[in-house]
């Protein structure tokens, strides 16, 4: 995968903008970047995080009581942080501030249960071109630029992952060409969720599903490329 930004976005929806805004800018420090406008009754509030985007998505109607996806923590690392410190913000997301290195995260790491190790390594690998990291234990590390995919085995991981619901639902990779990028993920094993759609004049995205049908968004960002036409796959 030819990425546009070395590192992966994260992102969530919230029936209490206010909450987790006070949590993410006040408790985690992140700064806030600006507010998209996505369509009637969806805004997205974006911060920096550590290069990354974290996407508080702000839904007016009730989000659906939905089991949880399998992404299951973030992590972000901190200079002066001597042990992992762990939170969960009010709408459940798991959050740890770790020391630098730890798991080989300089930034952040993105922590993944899943039904079958094997199935998703061939997935990050050869559907995602993800290179392999070092081990963490049980589980297996990819890397996304740097940002480190920690997959771990999971008896409870979700076996077909909503969109919708409470908690981390999808990453994001900023890409060159999202067409070709979408192609080859199909090729490859992955399943099409939303097929490539070009955003007014911000970004042509789509999204695929993993093998437990976790939700990624692919993105080719106009601010990024300078370009949203759509390339032969």
């Amino acid at each position: 995968m030819n990425l546009a930004k070395p590192r992966i976005d994260i992102g969530f929806a919230t029936n209490d903008a206010p909450a987790a805004l006070a949590f993410w800018q006040n408790q985690i420090g992140l700064p806030f970047d600006h507010m998209q406008p996505i369509r009637r009754g969806y805004k997205q509030h974006r911060h920096d995080l550590c290069g990354s985007i974290l996407k508080i998505n702000q839904v007016y109607e009730p989000l659906p009581d939905n089991p949880p996806s399998g992404y299951r923590e973030l992590l972000i690392a901190r200079d002066g942080i001597l042990a992992r410190e762990s939170m969960i913000d009010p709408d459940g997301n798991r959050v740890s501030l770790v020391p630098k290195a730890m798991f080989g995260i300089e930034r952040i790491g993105i922590r993944l249960g899943v039904r079958d190790v094997e199935a998703h390594r061939r997935f990050y690998m050869e559907a995602l071109g993800l290179p392999q990291g070092e081990a963490a234990g049980a589980a297996m590390t990819f890397l996304a630029g740097d940002t480190v995919l920690i997959v771990e085995p999971a008896p409870d991981a979700p076996d077909d992952a909503s969109f919708e619901g409470k908690g981390w639902r999808y990453i994001t990779f900023q890409v060159f060409e999202v067409d070709r990028e979408h192609a080859h993920v199909l090729a490859h094993g992955g399943r099409e969720a939303r097929a490539p759609v070009t955003l007014g004049t911000t970004a042509r995205i789509s999204m695929v599903r993993d093998p437990d049908g976790n939700w990624i968004e692919l993105s080719q960002r106009a601010s990024l490329t300078g370009s949203l036409e759509p390339s032969a796959p």
